[in-house]
């Protein structure tokens, strides 16, 4: 609910970030979300992550869950890349040991070698980026979120990214993936949804509802 002062008096109108969505994503699908922003993508992925609750309705979820979300979300900026590895996959749901035997293979994954005794605050936005996907994808989740993370990350970190999206789609794991990025999603997803002031316009094959997309928005 927004509250809107005018002169001296308040007024009050109803918000809804999102409205009536309702969708079902099957067992290794990938899906695209797209829209104009504020159109509730980014809720909408907090909301499956559990990390907000709807007002009404529910989300029912098979699997384990990897959110690659806002940048910084899990990390600590006076830790270092190691102790950040530590806390951010148990965060995951690895325990202390298994994170340990993983280290390596993280901070090869990441690209952060040289820094991993470096503090996190010290590091590019990209660089922190390429840690949390770093420290997600050796998680082995069931299924992604992923939040426009790609567009932080430099072009080599997101071909790799993409290579080992398509290994997981092909064990059968999901992905679900915001981005403005429609060729991305053409190329990636099988399904897209297309969110408009927090309302569903289109779901369904991702080629239809892309067209669907650049139609409306050609004709503004």
């Amino acid at each position: 609910m927004l509250q809107i002062l005018s002169g001296k008096k308040f007024t009050y109108e109803e918000f809804w970030a999102l409205k009536s969505v309702s969708f079902t994503l099957n067992h290794g699908e990938s899906l695209g979300i797209i829209g104009e922003n504020g159109s509730g993508k980014s809720t909408l992925l907090k909301i499956i992550a559990n990390i907000l609750k709807p007002d009404k309705g529910s989300v029912n979820v098979n699997g384990r869950i990897a959110p690659i979300l806002e940048l910084g979300v899990g990390f600590h900026p006076d830790l270092t890349v190691k102790e950040n590895i530590l806390i951010y996959g148990s965060i995951m749901g690895l325990k202390n040991n298994e994170i340990k035997k993983r280290m390596d293979s993280i901070l090869q994954f990441s690209g952060l070698e040289r820094f991993k005794d470096a503090k996190l605050k010290n590091l590019s936005s990209g660089m922190q980026m390429r840690l949390g996907f770093s420290v997600a994808i050796e998680t082995n989740p069931d299924i992604f979120l992923i939040d426009e993370a790609l567009a932080v990350v430099d072009i080599e970190f997101q071909h790799k990214c993409i290579d080992k999206f398509k290994q997981f789609k092909a064990e059968g794991k999901t992905i679900i993936l915001v981005s403005h990025a429609l060729n991305l999603i053409k190329e990636f997803c099988e399904k897209a949804l297309f969110l408009s002031k927090g309302e569903v316009i289109s779901f369904g094959e991702a080629e239809a509802v892309i067209n669907e997309y650049v139609k409306r928005i050609q004709s503004i």
